[in-house]
């Protein structure tokens, strides 16, 4: 049975976990969603996984089209959110133009990255018929103007901001949220102040779901590994196993552990 949003809503509702994982082919696509992963994820991530770049900065609306149209092939009932890359959604005629191109693509739902600024955007994109997801906290797009890769919402002043962004993304009518490398007591404020499913990545254990780029919870990750990072590959005897023992990890909410999370 296909996933949807209504099904990451129940899932929400029940206080039951989900899985997310990132894929960009349709080998990868097909193991993931057969390992009962509940949203594949086409994220702008694979200018540094696959490209070799040093940002996600470089990627196009034509490699991401291209990716996700590979995903597709191989998704057997995942719900399928690809990412609209750096400064595709600057004015809201360029993000219903280049929104569109994702749909038609086969995405289910779209990924921003940004604040309150994205409002009119969010609420464009809504009426179209086009789900949003609004990513919050390190929005590796801002990179340059973070000064890094670095955990946003430790002080209480960017904390209380973060969570009123939330929420009027989600009035503006995002359907999902997803915190990227926030201290775990703000996800877990920011999940129980919106109706929207909340997606964490390096965001604690409370959130609705839990996303990854596969590469990293394969141990394949090059370079410095993330904190958030777990390595399931080391446990188990196949792709399939491991990417079903963290379906059963999140679902259990036994990942992410405390030695995955960031305080405030």
């Amino acid at each position: 049975m296909a996933v949807t949003i209504n099904t990451l809503r129940e899932y929400k509702q029940k206080g039951e976990a989900f899985s997310a994982l990132t894929s960009y082919d349709s080998t990868f696509a097909q193991i993931v969603s057969e390992a009962g992963v509940d949203v594949i994820l086409i994220g702008d991530s694979l200018g540094m996984v696959l490209q070799g770049h040093d940002s996600t900065l470089p990627v196009t609306m034509d490699q991401m089209v291209y990716h996700v149209s590979s995903v597709v092939k191989g998704n057997r009932g995942s719900l399928i959110m690809a990412d609209m890359p750096f400064m595709t959604y600057g004015t809201v005629d360029a993000a219903l133009e280049n929104a569109a191109e994702l749909m038609r693509a086969g995405a289910h739902m779209v990924k921003l990255e940004g604040t309150a600024w994205m409002k009119d955007t969010i609420h464009a994109l809504s009426e179209r018929g086009v789900p949003v997801c609004a990513h919050l906290g390190l929005t590796p797009q801002f990179v340059n103007k973070f000064g890094g890769y670095k955990v946003q919402g430790r002080d209480e002043k960017h904390a209380e901001l973060m969570i009123e962004h939330a929420c009027e993304l989600v009035a503006a009518g995002a359907d999902v949220i997803l915190l990227e490398c926030v201290p775990a007591p703000l996800a877990a404020r920011i999940t129980q102040a919106v109706q929207a499913p909340v997606i964490g990545i390096g965001a604690g254990a409370d959130t609705d779901g839990q996303v990854l780029v596969v590469h990293d919870m394969l141990g394949i990750t090059t370079g410095r590994k993330p904190r958030f990072v777990k390595n399931f590959l080391a446990e188990s005897d196949s792709v399939q196993g491991a990417i079903e023992a963290y379906v059963n990890a999140v679902r259990n909410r036994t990942f992410p552990a405390e030695e995955h999370t960031f305080k405030a």
